[in-house]
């Protein structure tokens, strides 16, 4: 029994091995620059368009930095650059999608990602220098410039994410604006539709009137109303026989 189920288990997990390595769709939101490493100052692999999809393979927990791949191609691109559909939204990719998207938490490994990855690029020959890091390829630099430019790199991204924001809540009231103006205009056509079937509906009563009068009914003139000619005095129809109509 013991064996049936552990056969079972594997299995199951031969199924489910699949989806948890698959990689998460995202999308790049402006032209930027697919580089061999989680800083601007890695070398660059190719250019990703705006709004092209890229498979987002993890990011790093204290940098805003994802490893991508685009069109075959393999490197890493700012977090703040690549949004990700999470619940019917888009999203920019940060720490607290990183679970809900299914966008695993990594390290970059130089020597085995550049190996795997950039034998046949031209910067590979420098890859001796590049494994000190961005920063200590000039060798003039202190050992300490990294962190600010991960910190340029934070304040940078988060202006990005103030200012789409701002976007859309900008976008937003525009649509809102422009649905009140349109149930605005509905009203005051229905209104005018109104006002045009009343008076029409007038219009045609007086025709109707207009038009029996000219059709020379026999009339007679009533003085006894109490009136003295304040009002004209009302048109009766005449009956066969009556010897009291004037014709």
């Amino acid at each position: 029994m013991k064996k049936i189920v552990l056969r079972a288990a594997a299995i199951c997990a031969l199924f489910l091995a699949p989806a948890i390595a698959e990689a998460a769709e995202g999308f790049a939101t402006a032209n930027v620059n697919m580089r061999s490493g989680p800083s601007t100052r890695y070398p660059a692999v190719s250019m990703i368009p705006a709004g092209e999809s890229v498979e987002i393979h993890g990011c790093l927990a204290d940098l805003p930095w994802c490893d991508v791949s685009f069109y075959g191609g393999r490197g890493w691109v700012a977090g703040r650059y690549v949004q990700a559909n999470y619940r019917r939204n888009r999203v920019y990719v940060e720490p607290q999608y990183y679970r809900p998207l299914g966008i695993p938490t990594v390290v970059f490994q130089f020597d085995r990602y550049w190996d795997r990855n950039y034998r046949s690029r031209d910067f590979y020959r420098d890859r001796d220098r590049w494994r000190r890091g961005p920063d200590w390829v000039d060798d003039n630099r202190r050992p300490r410039d990294w962190e600010r430019q991960r910190d340029r790199d934070r304040r940078d991204w988060e202006r990005d994410r103030a200012r789409q924001e701002r976007e859309w809540t900008r976008d937003q009231a525009r649509e809102q604006r422009e649905r009140d103006r349109d149930r605005q205009n509905w009203e005051r056509n229905r209104r005018d539709g109104e006002r045009w079937d009343d008076q029409a509906g007038g219009d045609n009563r007086r025709e109707w009137e207009r038009r029996r009068d000219r059709e020379g009914v026999r009339v007679r003139e009533d003085f006894e109303d109490g009136y003295g000619g304040a009002r004209p005095a009302p048109l009766i129809r005449c009956q066969a026989m009556d010897p009291s109509c004037v014709e």
